[in-house]
């Protein structure tokens, strides 16, 4: 089997930020890395799934969420994919990835869908982490341009 796109990224050199990870068809799949692979510890789980329901609910209530297609945790909680339509630019897309961060890390009451009818492991949630989570990548991406949308090399 061909490897695949994402295996080909040398994961130890590439650090904390937003990624283009690819293009198909019409979608753009953001990589948008929470940590140093292999050197950080990763995210804990109940902090990623918060995070995850924030985020989401974030941008499908946005001016655009015509154009976002999925936002989820990478397997190796390491981060989070991104998926939106090409019809969004890279631009807008770094600034509402900027902005759904702030709005998690600044996020105050009761997380959305954290009930035993919306979500499948509605238990297992952790607000604090989250906005931990999202207080360090509002750092990270301060100042985030397109330019650096591109994964590093050696």
């Amino acid at each position: 089997m061909e490897k695949i796109a994402s295996f080909t990224i040398d994961h130890t050199i590439l650090p904390k930020g937003m990624y283009l990870s690819r293009t198909d068809a019409n979608t753009i799949t953001y990589d948008i890395r929470t940590r140093k692979p292999n050197v950080e510890e990763v995210m804990e789980n109940g902090a990623i799934h918060t995070l995850e329901h924030l985020f989401a609910t974030f941008v499908r209530n946005s001016s655009v969420s015509d154009k976002i297609v999925y936002f989820g945790p990478m397997g190796c909680r390491t981060g989070f994919y991104f998926i939106t339509l090409d019809t969004l630019s890279k631009a807008d897309a770094i600034e509402l990835t900027k902005n759904a961060l702030t709005f998690c890390r600044d996020f105050e009451g009761e997380v959305p869908g954290v009930s035993a009818e919306e979500c499948g492991n509605y238990r297992d949630h952790d607000l604090e982490g989250a906005k931990k989570e999202a207080e360090m990548m509002v750092e990270v991406l301060e100042g985030w341009t397109e330019e650096k949308l591109i994964y590093p090399t050696k």
